[in-house]
């Protein structure tokens, strides 16, 4: 059977990206405690197809997929995309990868140790160069609430979402990076119930997107990050997005309101 797919197209015309998307598959996560966590994601492979060729064998990205069975993790992101990228010999090769990462934290509120969910993404081009991002969704808390006169603490719920995504110069723990986002967002977020102090009301978008910005700039091997933190509120939500360098952060964020 003659191999259409890689045969000589003449009409010079590039497809900017064909591939496979939405493969739920088995990846390790480097695990700050633990070494490895293992976890479930959804991975999207796809190249930009040179004008010569008619189009290209989808199956051979499950191929190199599966050639890192089990070894699919931030360090092997480069090998697996030179593999894409020579196989099919296309122009760029991408890998996003979108996975669950848990930890073990101690809930304040309710003096007990519970496992949190952080929703984090990975994206990964090679072309000249390569280029590689990380994301990670950390969840904000509102105020700790105070007793009710029946005893029982009312429901936590939340103020809303830190979206991270950055470059790096050198491998950073994810375990860092969220304690250091944790460090800003639930700063002002703390009321303590003995003494009934009140929250923060002039907490804002802008003030915790400034804040974080300032924080994750001054990390030595943080090469530019965009953070994006959204509110939550009835009926509509409110945000503000930041990318450093690329935007001037040195600005006092007391004067913010």
């Amino acid at each position: 059977m003659k191999d259409i797919q890689s045969l000589r197209d003449h009409r010079r015309i590039n497809i900017k990206k064909v591939g496979v998307k939405d493969i739920s598959y088995p990846i390790s996560v480097l695990d700050r405690e633990n070494k490895v966590q293992r976890t479930v994601a959804r991975v999207n492979m796809y190249v930009n197809l040179p004008h010569q060729f008619k189009g290209t064998h989808m199956s051979r990205f499950i191929e190199i997929l599966n050639h890192f069975h089990g070894d699919i993790n931030l360090r092997s992101f480069r090998l697996i995309l030179e593999e894409t990228k020579a196989k099919l010999q296309a122009q760029a090769a991408h890998l996003e990868i979108e996975f669950p990462f848990f930890l073990k934290k101690k809930s304040a509120a309710a003096n007990k140790t519970e496992l949190v969910e952080y929703l984090c993404k990975m994206h990964g081009s090679l072309d000249q160069s390569d280029d590689l991002t990380l994301e990670i969704a950390v969840p904000i808390s509102p105020p700790a609430p105070v007793q009710t006169s029946s005893g029982l603490p009312e429901s936590l719920g939340h103020w809303g979402v830190a979206n991270i995504c950055l470059r790096f110069k050198h491998f950073i723990w994810m375990e860092l990076l969220i304690e250091m986002v944790e460090a800003v967002t639930t700063h002002d977020l703390q009321w303590s119930a003995s003494s009934r102090k009140p929250p923060d009301h002039s907490l804002s978008v802008e003030k915790i997107a400034k804040d974080l910005a300032v924080k994750l700039a001054a990390h030595p091997d943080i090469s530019w990050c965009s953070i994006t933190v959204e509110n939550l509120s009835q009926g509509f939500s409110t945000f503000a997005t930041i990318e450093w360098p690329e935007e001037d952060i040195n600005i006092n964020c007391n004067h913010i309101h």
